[in-house]
């Protein structure tokens, strides 16, 4: 699979990406991971109330930790590579009980670092250093254009295809927003919009919840979505999807152009869920097979209302939908606020000349399917190692409840086969409402550095 995909597909889409909650999961089987911890440095603790997406980044010889400290102040820690000694900064933000409010973090051509975060329906939260690499030197923007800024939620940095720099956010709240994306000047360090409307627009009905704008193989940017007409979440419905080679002009399956903003009624319907149908944000990947089809996986209810996975390929203009599973399971999920996944799907992936798709299931357990590339029915079951010791998944802490993030590196090492990850335990989610009783103690964040054997 070309570069383009690895490298777009390990960075944060928006609803779940920049967090990886692995205790409730089943273990991880004891057989040897694709990495070994060579070793382990503690950061400082953070905050264990509920979980929310800190970020990790390593830039050249530099690494940096963007995360709400046990105080819940937005921090930055640096460091250099192969030094004990942290560096830290506290930005003028304070996270409260919202699993919404993740930190963004990318570092543009000059070296300077861009920050956003704990935004979930307020007005725009963005920082930038004024020298290269030097958290010190941060300090607030009020604003990027001044248009669309007072309901900003989902923040997400990318780079474009002439490697701009793309900033992108929800402006809205879920049931009523819409998607906007900026473009970084760098020779005056001022943004200004990608598109002169924004991508979507729930018309003040719904909003939409995105999965890319993806690089695939064949040089276009492929992106599908769900759209939403209420804060309760079983209210996701119709599974949408376009492509563009530049990010502006928007186009369907067919080649035909899309006008913008797209619509429930202007945007190309994949699979017409209805509302309270089993589809969910979070949910709805997009991969590709060997003759470079999309293909889009998501879940539904069957006829018989059991939650299943299905996978949507585009044949020759047209879209064919697949029913991988049988499962006698419902996941009824409902209401507001950030919830626990019961069902967790991977989009479909090339490896070693085979189809492959993971999936975790809470009664049926997870692991990676070999797929028959005609049929995309699962045909076996892809034995292999998971990625790092099943040490790093057990909770520590002795407070019930507790669960471990994992969030991997969105920089690259300058070490051959070094990578990097963190880690810190904290309560699970509580759909953003504050906890009763005493919060547990803080827990330690700490960097593993990682060996690929």
């Amino acid at each position: 699979m070309p570069k383009s995909i690895n490298i777009l597909q390990k960075v944060h889409l928006w609803t779940t990406a920049l967090l990886l909650l692995v205790s409730g999961l089943p273990e991880l089987q004891a057989q040897e991971s694709q990495y070994e911890v060579v070793s382990q440095l503690d950061i400082v603790p953070a905050w264990p109330g509920h979980p929310v997406g800190f970020q990790l980044l390593t830039h050249q010889d530099k690494q940096f930790v963007a995360f709400y400290d046990q105080q819940r102040r937005m921090t930055v820690a640096a460091r250099q590579l192969g030094k004990q000694k942290w560096q830290f900064v506290h930005l003028p933000e304070n996270i409260v009980w919202d699993s919404h409010n993740y930190i963004a973090m990318t570092i543009d051509n000059e070296g300077l670092i861009h920050l956003s975060g704990n935004m979930h329906c307020v007005p725009l939260v963005y920082f930038r250093t004024k020298k290269p690499l030097d958290i010190t030197t941060f300090e607030r923007i009020p604003k990027m254009t001044g248009i669309h800024e007072k309901r900003c939620t989902y923040p997400h940095f990318f780079r474009g295809p002439q490697d701009e720099l793309i900033f992108t956010y929800r402006d809205g709240k879920s049931g009523n927003g819409n998607q906007i994306y900026n473009v970084y000047n760098p020779q005056n360090r001022t943004w200004q919009p990608l598109l002169n409307t924004p991508l979507t627009d729930g018309q003040g009905k719904m909003n939409a919840y995105l999965y890319g704008p993806l690089l695939g193989p064949d040089g276009f940017y492929h992106l599908c979505w769900v759209w939403r007409e209420h804060p309760d979440c079983a209210t996701n419905h119709d599974l949408s999807y376009a492509s563009s080679k530049d990010l502006i002009h928007w186009q369907n399956s067919r080649g035909e152009p899309v006008q913008l903003p797209m619509t429930l009624e202007t945007a190309e319907i994949v699979d017409p869920v209805p509302s309270g149908g089993g589809i969910i944000n979070g949910n709805n990947k997009i991969g590709f097979d060997s003759q470079d089809r999309v293909i889009i996986t998501y879940h539904k209810n069957d006829s018989n209302g059991y939650t299943q996975i299905y996978n949507a390929r585009l044949e020759q203009g047209k879209w064919r939908i697949y029913q991988l599973t049988n499962w006698q399971y419902r996941w009824n999920f409902q209401g507001g606020g950030s919830i626990p996944f019961e069902i967790r799907v991977k989009p479909v992936r090339l490896s070693h000349g085979q189809l492959t798709q993971g999936y975790y299931h809470k009664k049926y357990g997870s692991g990676t399917w070999i797929l028959d590339e005609k049929t995309l029915k699962p045909i076996g079951k892809l034995n292999t190692p998971p990625p790092y010791p099943s040490d790093l998944s057990k909770v520590r802490s002795h407070i019930p409840g507790m669960q471990v993030n994992l969030r991997s590196d969105t920089g690259k090492s300058p070490e051959s086969g070094m990578h990097y990850l963190i880690r810190w335990e904290t309560l699970g989610p509580n759909r953003d409402l504050p906890r009763k009783g005493p919060i547990p103690e803080p827990t330690m964040l700490q960097l593993f550095k990682m060996k690929k054997k």
